[in-house]
């Protein structure tokens, strides 16, 4: 009998101390929003207002939404962006990102198929000046005097349309492009943040015009998987281009979204999406958005950005080390120095008429052993100073001298 009367008492027991657990960890996490922000609902805070670890918390304690608001709140900021050429003048600059990964976001061209369409690009912007200031990819729009018509096409309450757009700065270097929407009215614009402190890890937002209008403000989610990743292209003249210090993501970004923000959980832009790996799944890039700060004001004054680097001696040959077979036929005793692969056209090595094959043995009174001893002459002179070359050129020696430049900035 005394334990048929005890195990009721028990389980009232046990409902009670659950139901006071639930009670207190309610209380615990509506606590948590209130201290020190009395103007903010503890349980649904205002998007506008969402900063840090609010955010987060306002995601664990019932708002699904968190990333929704974001969307929503920025959306009207986010643009469509298509640049033509006219048919018979000149046509856009090729897609710097195009070779690397087979595909990039878009192909800004015709394709062969339809030669009479004029030659267009697009892709994404974003408003960062309510006088409609507009930043994006400079693949995306090319350069001004290029002849091209920009259209700016904005999705929001009142204003929505096309616009005219002009170019007021771009660089390639950068693939960065500022843009000034032609018009008097008042537009959205979105908060940019600080990319230095983002961290892997971090969830980010991604939002764009993969396929163009079609699929116009499609919002995708994912993390910044890395930071400081480096890519390297090749550019129109057949320069090696590298970027660096690029942020790897995993949001999907498609062909479109180039351009567009990539966003952090505080709705804040920390980065400009710019290339994805068509081979591989989630990984993107975007360049950081202290990058486009830094320069920002002087693409808007001065149209580009000058890239100051150091002075660094240049010779403008393309060459390798003397192979075996070389030797036998060219008849050299053996593979000590370097073989030219190639003379770049304007190049102080074209000037003093170096030519393909010509084998470089000395330069002054050093020897020239191995491929590196070649690289470390050169890079210890400085522009300016005469180099005395023995070279042999099909099968006879003879001595020319070059006078080095300085390296273009195309070749850096």
């Amino acid at each position: 009998m005394k334990a048929k009367k005890l195990f009721p008492i028990l389980v009232l027991s046990l409902v009670l101390v659950v139901s006071g657990y639930v009670l207190f960890s309610h209380a615990l996490v509506n606590n948590t929003f209130a201290q020190g922000d009395s103007g903010v609902d503890s349980t649904i805070p205002d998007t506008n207002e969402l900063r840090g670890d609010v955010a987060m918390y306002s995601a664990l304690s019932g708002n699904p939404y968190v990333i929704a608001d974001i969307a929503e709140s920025t959306s009207p900021a986010i643009v469509y962006i298509s640049a033509q050429w006219p048919k018979q003048t000149s046509r856009p600059p090729s897609d710097p990102f195009q070779d690397l990964f087979d595909s990039w976001f878009f192909s800004p061209f015709p394709t062969p198929r339809a030669p009479q369409t004029p030659p267009m690009s697009q892709g994404t912007g974003f408003i960062i000046d309510p006088s409609g200031v507009v930043l994006t990819n400079q693949h995306v729009v090319g350069n001004i005097g290029d002849n091209q018509e920009i259209t700016v096409t904005i999705n929001a309450p009142g204003i929505s349309g096309d616009y005219e757009a002009k170019i007021l700065g771009s660089d390639s270097k950068l693939d960065l492009a500022v843009l000034q929407i032609v018009s008097e009215k008042q537009f959205p614009s979105v908060t940019l943040g600080d990319s230095d402190l983002s961290r892997p890890g971090e969830w980010v937002i991604a939002i764009g015009n993969p396929y163009g209008k079609q699929f116009e403000h499609t919002v995708t989610v994912g993390v910044l998987s890395a930071k400081g990743r480096e890519i390297t292209i090749r550019t129109d003249s057949g320069a090696a281009q590298v970027y660096s210090n690029l942020m790897q993501t995993d949001a999907a970004i498609n062909r479109g979204n180039s351009g567009g923000p990539l966003l952090n959980i505080q709705g804040e832009v920390i980065g400009i999406n710019t290339a994805v790996h068509a081979q591989a799944q989630g990984i993107g890039f975007a360049i950081p958005i202290n990058v486009a700060k830094d320069v920002l004001e002087e693409l808007i004054e001065t149209g580009g950005v000058e890239h100051k680097l150091p002075p660094r001696a240049w010779l403008g040959i393309l060459y390798g080390p003397v192979s075996e077979d070389a030797m036998t036929h060219f008849e050299l005793p053996d593979t000590k120095g370097i073989m030219i692969g190639d003379v770049i056209e304007g190049s102080p090595a074209y000037e003093s008429g170096l030519q393909p094959f010509d084998i470089i043995r000395r330069v002054d009174d050093t020897a020239i052993i191995e491929y590196q001893d070649f690289a470390n002459v050169i890079l210890n002179q400085e522009p300016g100073d005469d180099l005395l070359l023995t070279v042999v050129r099909q099968g006879k020696t003879m001595f020319i001298r070059v006078t080095l430049g300085d390296v273009p900035v195309d070749f850096r």
